[in-house]
């Protein structure tokens, strides 16, 4: 007889009852329920141990499965089919095998993995991508995207491009979220109108270095100005004359850069070459004149009157002296404040009421100009000025005297009359001693900041009627200049008022503002 109960465990049951009844024959029952006789003595031994519950089907897995696949790597493709639910084991081998992954299964094996872990459902609903859709003109939340994309690094800023971006943003963006919602490939396309391979791009973008590459600005890979022949082609025509090229010009136009860049078999228009030379840093730029001089011992007169005013004591004075001038008393051009329309007009031929040439020393530890007018320069007006210092600062033990190498300067007369002060003067008013400037070097003088910022400020743009009424201006400009450092003590430098427009400072920069000659 076969099992005739309902079910196993009933069969199980009766046959453990017929078995431990008084006489009873095991192998007849065996051969009754047609089971074998090592079954039978199995189930009754089950049945002694563990009484009924000995009797329920017992799990027929092994103990041991040595070629199982390693539960990192089920964890591993159970990350990756979470990430991409429409994925099946192809994808999935490859995705680890791109990612190093080591012993990676055959795509067999991760669908078994799979269907395992119940993974192998139907296609996602798209409902929910659809939704999202219908959201993007109002406010999304993090709750409104897939869960496999909760916790990005960049999730604020792809919620940011569904709000806020540009029509190619929103679809980049979009194609992430669609991957991530499990659509597949083909509906997701057909809904945001992509090709198969801008959303794929789009999502490998994504994947691989987030957010800013993905909304990156796509740069062709085919631009002529990136190629490096066309560079090397073009910057070698660069760095030589036009007349290398046949072309009677001393600087290069775009026109003839052109012609030259088609002889040479690069050919570029005008467009190509100001992006590459503009790329390059290339700028067209006017030469600039610069002040110099060929004075061999400019650096050591530079030095000594360096050390001169580090080492200057207070019965001491060290004075910067020229002349400005001579400048013709007329109506003079500047700049000034117009209303609307109105234009200033000085007209270039005019009869002048006179000429002035001041000759002025300032002393550069109290900041006072001394200055008186002259006929003409020459080096009875350097004496002039000599005298008129000493009898001005005869407290003193010693003057230096700083000025440029001007013929009248450095002439004979002037150093002798010198040496006849200093011999007879003794001890009844200061020694002299000169720190001549290195030649065609006037712009270290630092009495040419003054006469800049006097000439801004009462000469450029004056009209005065006559030598007395542009001397009068003169004589009040230096008289309230040195009352205010009176006042206000201050070694030369700096601003002086705000009117010198560069410091009075000695040093090695340009003193003199080229702008008031």
């Amino acid at each position: 007889m076969s099992w005739k109960s309902n079910t196993l465990l009933e069969a199980r049951s009766e046959f453990v009852q017929l078995a431990l009844a008084p006489n009873a024959n095991i192998q007849s029952l065996c051969r009754n329920f047609n089971i074998s006789r090592q079954t039978g003595y199995r189930t009754l031994e089950r049945y002694r141990i563990a009484g009924a519950r000995g009797l329920e089907s017992q799990s027929r897995r092994p103990h041991h499965t040595p070629h199982r696949c390693p539960r990192p790597i089920e964890a591993a493709v159970l990350t990756v089919r979470a990430d991409h639910p429409t994925w099946g084991g192809r994808k999935i081998a490859f995705h680890l095998r791109s990612m190093g992954c080591a012993g990676v299964p055959a795509a067999s094996t991760i669908t078994a993995i799979l269907a395992r872990h119940n993974q192998l459902g139907g296609s996602p609903d798209p409902g929910g991508f659809l939704g999202l859709l219908g959201q993007l003109h109002n406010s999304l939340s993090e709750q409104d995207l897939p869960a496999s994309l909760e916790g990005h690094p960049d999730l604020k800023i792809l919620l940011e491009k569904l709000e806020n971006g540009r029509p190619v943003e929103r679809r980049r963006a979009l194609s992430v979220v669609a991957s991530h919602s499990g659509l597949r490939t083909s509906v997701a396309c057909r809904v945001l109108k992509l090709s198969r391979s801008s959303y794929a791009r789009s999502v490998r973008l994504f994947q691989e270095s987030g957010a800013e590459r993905l909304f990156a600005p796509r740069i062709s890979p085919h631009r002529k100005f990136d190629t490096v022949q066309v560079k090397q082609a073009l910057f070698s025509i660069l760095h030589q004359p036009p007349a290398n090229f046949g072309i009677n010009r001393t600087t290069w136009k775009m026109a003839d850069l052109v012609r030259a860049m088609h002889e040479a078999g690069q050919p570029a228009c005008e467009d190509v070459i100001r992006a590459i030379v503009k790329g390059a840093g290339y700028r067209w730029r006017k030469a600039r004149i610069v002040l110099t001089s060929n004075d061999p011992e400019f650096s050591h007169k530079l030095e000594r009157i360096s050390s001169i005013l580090a080492d200057l004591k207070a019965e001491e004075a060290f004075f910067s002296i020229d002349e400005f001038g001579p400048f013709a008393v007329k109506a003079q051009p500047g700049r000034m404040l117009v209303s609307p329309g109105e234009q200033h007009f000085v007209a270039q031929w005019q009869q002048s009421k006179g000429s002035i040439i001041v000759t002025a020393a300032i002393e550069l530890s109290s900041n006072q100009v001394t200055h008186f007018y002259s006929l003409r320069k020459n080096t009875d007006e350097m004496i002039r000025m000599l005298e008129t210092l000493v009898a001005a600062y005869r407290d003193r033990t010693k003057l230096y005297l700083s000025w440029d190498a001007a013929s009248w300067h450095v002439s004979k007369k002037l150093f002798e009359r010198i040496d006849t002060h200093n011999a007879s003067i003794g001890s009844n008013g200061p020694q002299i001693d000169t720190a001549p400037l290195p030649a065609r070097a006037q712009f270290l003088n630092v009495i040419e900041s003054i006469f800049s910022g006097m000439a801004r400020a009462i000469i450029h743009n004056s009209n005065y009627g006559s030598v007395g009424e542009a001397k009068a201006a003169i004589d009040r400009y230096f008289f309230e200049r040195n009352a205010h450092f009176k006042n206000n003590p201050r070694r030369a430098g700096g601003k002086l008022w705000g009117k010198e427009r560069l410091p009075a400072e000695f040093s090695s920069n340009n003193c003199k503002d080229p702008r008031f000659g």
